[in-house]
């Protein structure tokens, strides 16, 4: 502070004191002296003066001028003299010492930001571009509770059958003629936006829209893909379910549109081509069966990084308005394609072993009867396996039951050892009819290596049954004969929105025994995904 400052301040500031200072008359110049000279011994801490103590209503702000300030000195013998009036001339030689270390302050503060300059100036206008950015951004903004994603994938290949003639030729009935003229090549497309919406930030309305034109080789039961939808390039609601905390341990789910797989813990790491590998076997106890549903989930809280427990339990019915059975039937009606579906499971983000159990409904009846009073059609009412199954393991009597067994490790670096996941399911259902399947079994292994070759980029391996297929069946002994398939694809990260996957696989007895020709197959595509 510059000499005429101080002379400024300096006499308003003995004005505000001098209500609480004695009279010219009482002015001790040795006092003023002794305060004075006690600078030479700096006080660093109230603490050092032996009258002053906590229970003193002005104990914090003198420790505020002490330690934060430096200005006040105390007298020699290490008092500070707070009990009687102080003098006109003391106040000057307090008033002027905090002047004194006000304008030390001021300097130092004066040199840096000139020292800072430049660097002050880039950061002004920085500030004042992101304030404009912000503001834009908020004059703008989709929407304060919804994050928006967005995905497009484009599919260009096709699919070969080994003997595509025979496949080709009628049957005895009319029925298979042309059955391998789907091994064409095709570009096809799927759209997807995802909706994420939080009221509370720990709630959760998804909402998923989708469009795409997969009606081809790649919907096809004997090839079809994980990210393959049907659809006729119309955009719909396809996923619309709410989940919401209960206490710090339990999670509810409620939706009208809701898959069973969204209500547990992710089974798996292995991201597949082929669907039939999809959570870890897309066979008998998980599969495609969205509806109106509900669920519960408890994951026993734990350190971040811990093992943890987590028990789930979810209803849904594929039926009901909207979905995709008898409306007439409602949620809990026989023919919906209903289940529950439980899970038990222990482990962290590095592994995982869960055991799983689902009882569907399966029910059937005799469309027709033959000459002996034997039924010569069975009609079923619900998707019996609900994932993929083999002729012969759709055939399942009411109800099933299925158990499954999911389990995944991942190692700590990226390297040679891949990420393995695995699962097995079998079902079990009471048969009705010649020809009932009562037992089906499937399996999977999948290995993944991130950071193939570069940073980002993904290599997978996936082997196992295609489909779930029957290994007993009603009056007929053997079941049918396993499925097999195995795939193999390379996931280049172009940018951090851009990615292309090259992918090959192959099908080996897609239909079990006793079926037509072609269906040993090989397929190969290029998948591109945009992420926005």
């Amino acid at each position: 502070m510059k000499l005429f400052q101080q002379l400024l301040v300096a006499p308003a500031a003995l004005g505000l004191l001098a209500p609480v200072a004695a009279h010219a008359a009482d002015f001790d110049l040795a006092a003023v002296d002794d305060y004075s000279s006690s600078k030479k011994e700096q006080v660093t801490s109230v603490t050092q003066f032996s009258d002053v103590y906590p229970t003193d209503w002005a104990y914090q702000a003198l420790s505020n001028l002490v330690e934060q300030y430096g200005c006040v000195a105390g007298y020699p013998n290490g008092t500070f003299r707070g009990n009687r009036a102080m003098t006109r001339y003391e106040a000057a030689a307090l008033l002027n010492a905090c002047l004194d270390r006000i304008t030390e302050i001021t300097d130092e503060l004066r040199r840096l930001i000139k020292e800072f300059e430049t660097e002050l100036a880039i950061l002004r206008g920085r500030v004042d571009g992101l304030e404009a950015r912000v503001g834009e951004l908020e004059a703008t903004q989709f929407s304060t509770t919804t994050k928006l994603q967005g995905k497009a994938n484009f599919f260009v290949g096709g699919v070969t059958y080994d003997d595509r003639d025979e496949c080709n030729d009628e049957d005895t009935t009319g029925k298979n003629a042309g059955g391998c003229n789907s091994d064409a090549f095709n570009f096809s497309y799927r759209l997807t936006l995802n909706l994420n919406t939080s009221f509370t930030g720990k709630d959760r309305l998804y909402t998923r829209l989708r469009a795409g034109n997969m009606t081809n080789v790649w919907t096809e039961t004997d090839s079809y893909l994980a990210d393959a939808k049907s659809g006729d390039n119309t955009l719909k609601v396809d996923k619309l379910w709410y989940s919401f905390p209960i206490g710090s341990e339990f999670k509810a789910t409620v939706g009208a549109l809701v898959e069973n797989y969204y209500m547990i813990e992710t089974p798996t790491r292995y991201k597949p081509v082929l669907k039939a590998f999809k959570l870890g076997g897309y066979g008998a106890v998980l599969g495609a069966s969205t509806g109106q549903g509900f669920g519960l989930q408890w994951r026993q809280n734990v350190d971040r990084g811990e093992a943890a427990l987590n028990i789930a339990t979810n209803y849904v019915a594929d039926g009901g308005d909207g979905a995709k059975s008898d409306p007439k039937e409602g949620m809990f009606g026989e023919n919906t394609d209903a289940y529950w579906l439980s899970q038990i499971g222990y482990g962290n983000r590095k592994w995982h072993v869960s055991a799983l159990y689902a009882l569907k409904n399966a029910g059937q009846h005799c469309a027709g009867i033959d000459d002996d009073g034997d039924c010569d059609d069975i009609k079923t009412g619900a998707k019996a396996a609900m994932g993929y199954s083999t002729p012969h393991a759709k055939n399942l009597g009411h109800p099933m039951h299925a158990v499954g067994l999911r389990g995944y490790w991942q190692p700590e670096d990226s390297g040679f050892i891949p990420t393995i996941s695995a699962g097995i399911d079998f079902g079990f259902a009471e048969g009705q009819y010649d020809g009932n399947a009562e037992a089906v079994k499937g399996w999977m292994v999948g290995l993944n290596w991130n950071d193939a070759f570069m940073d980002g980029n993904k290599l997978g391996i996936g082997f196992g049954s295609y489909s779930s297929y029957a290994t007993e069946i009603q009056d007929e002994g053997s079941g049918s004969e396993p499925s097999f398939a195995i795939e193999g694809y390379y996931d280049f990260k172009v940018t951090d929105n851009i990615s292309i996957k090259p992918a090959v696989f192959w099908v080996d007895n897609a239909y079990g025994k006793e079926t037509a020709d072609g269906s040993n197959k090989f397929g190969g595509l290029i998948e591109t995904t945009f992420k926005f």
